[in-house]
């Protein structure tokens, strides 16, 4: 068994074989049953779609419930719901922790990352506020020590006809600054979504886990998730270069004009290619933390949870990415305001880029800002791909079944599948 927090690797059975259950279990059959060690994992995660919960009303063709009382016959009651004594209505899905296992709505996944961070405020804003603060740290000294200085980009602007060691001087010291920070930022990033996602994991059995915990069971993964989350946009940028390199081929060979609007019409396309693999490949890292895969395993496995379902999960991921902006603007627009403020004249040049030099001050009010964004946005984002990537095998394999047995719940308990409706008929999906 796997001691990770969150969940073993599916092993040998892809998600798309039938069976449940491991070597020699018929097709159908439910998987092992739950560890006698209350705090296990969830095990042997089932691989097959079965068919759909009992909490949706009977429709399509079929024998037609009798009439009589909750159904408009002639015992029914005014006022009465559509559920009759001999059809009664469905149980509610079981809640061990922050979500229902069942498929999960929209809010619904909104909703349980802000309950993570609610429910599990200590460690989650432990984590986030540890790692905003280092990197922001290392972003805000990097930036005030070798990239406040724009000597070089004010006199690229100055110079009409700059040469090719100018501009080379000028570029390469805007692309440091912008390097140096991407990195930063990556590394924590990475570190953040590694243990928020184990963090998710256990919150959804409705258990709680430490800082040292959540590192302890992320760290072995940590190389895996950087070359993953190095390697998406490594691999968006080559397809946005191959996209952009007819054009610049035939600008090259003297063709100015036509291999500018080829250049164009090239990163056009390229925009709808590269969000399609953003979404294609966006479970990924939850597939890797708590499946233990490997970087090209786990890009196959976003591959397989997303086909089918790519606009809903789009959606969802797009409207995180608004939320996340609105709560970021909330507080980093009057941390700027301040900073302004406190930098006078000097900080509003040099974000007008008419100031070769920002003041400390100004950078350190900036960073302050920042740190307490990252603090908020970093568990909303985390906690909505893990999410979204339960949702999906809750869908596609019945993990709310495994979930539940993990979690301790009785069998009587829990919504058993039926073979009238698909698994992933729920309300709000």
């Amino acid at each position: 068994m796997n001691d990770s927090p969150g969940w073993a690797s599916p092993g040998s059975a892809p998600s798309d074989e039938p069976g449940r259950g491991g070597p020699g279990n018929e097709p159908g059959q439910p998987g092992q049953a739950a560890p006698d060690d209350a705090t296990a994992p969830p095990v042997n995660w089932s691989k097959q779609q079965p068919p759909a919960g009992q909490w949706a009303a009977p429709t399509g063709p079929g024998p037609t419930p009798p009439p009589g009382p909750g159904w408009g016959g002639p015992g029914n009651r005014g006022g009465q719901s559509g559920w009759g004594n001999g059809w009664a209505q469905p149980p509610a899905a079981a809640k061990p922790g922050i979500i229902p296992l069942r498929p999960l709505g929209v809010g619904e996944i909104l909703d349980g990352a802000v309950s993570t961070m609610r429910a599990h405020w200590r460690t989650v804003l432990g984590i986030s506020l540890a790692v905003a603060f280092v990197i922001q740290t290392a972003a805000t000294v990097a930036t005030g020590i070798w990239f406040r200085d724009s000597t070089s980009l004010e006199g690229l602007e100055n110079n009409p006809n700059p040469s090719f060691d100018e501009t080379m001087d000028a570029l390469g010291g805007t692309l440091g600054s912008t390097g140096v920070t991407w990195l930063i930022s990556m590394l924590g990033t990475i570190i953040a979504t590694a243990m928020l996602t184990i963090v998710v994991s256990r919150a959804v059995l409705g258990r709680s886990v430490s800082i040292a915990e959540a590192w302890r069971h992320s760290r072995p993964q940590l190389p895996r998730l950087f070359g993953l989350l190095f390697l998406l946009p490594l691999l968006i940028t080559a397809v946005a270069a191959v996209a952009v390199a007819p054009g610049l081929i035939v600008s090259a060979t003297g063709g100015s004009g036509a291999g500018a609007a080829l250049a164009v019409l090239g990163a056009l396309a390229a925009v709808p290619l590269a969000i399609w693999l953003w979404i294609r490949y966006s479970l990924a890292a939850p597939a890797l933390m708590l499946e233990k895969q490997g970087v090209i395993a786990s890009l196959r496995r976003s591959a397989k949870l997303v086909r089918g379902s790519w606009w809903r999960i789009c959606g969802i991921q797009v409207l995180t990415m608004i939320l996340v902006f609105m709560v970021s603007a909330v507080i980093e627009i009057p941390t700027s305001i301040v900073a302004t403020v406190v930098g006078g004249e000097g900080a509003m040049d040099w974000l007008s880029g008419e100031s070769v030099t920002a003041t400390w001050s100004f950078l350190v009010i900036i960073g302050i800002g920042a740190v307490i964004s990252s603090t908020i946005t970093f568990p909303i984002s985390a906690g909505v791909t893990a999410l979204l990537y339960m949702d999906q095998r809750i869908r596609r394999e019945a993990l709310d079944l495994e979930l539940a047995r993990a979690a301790g719940i009785p069998e009587q308990g829990v919504r058993q599948p039926s073979a009238q409706q698909p698994h992933d008929t729920t309300p709000g999906s």
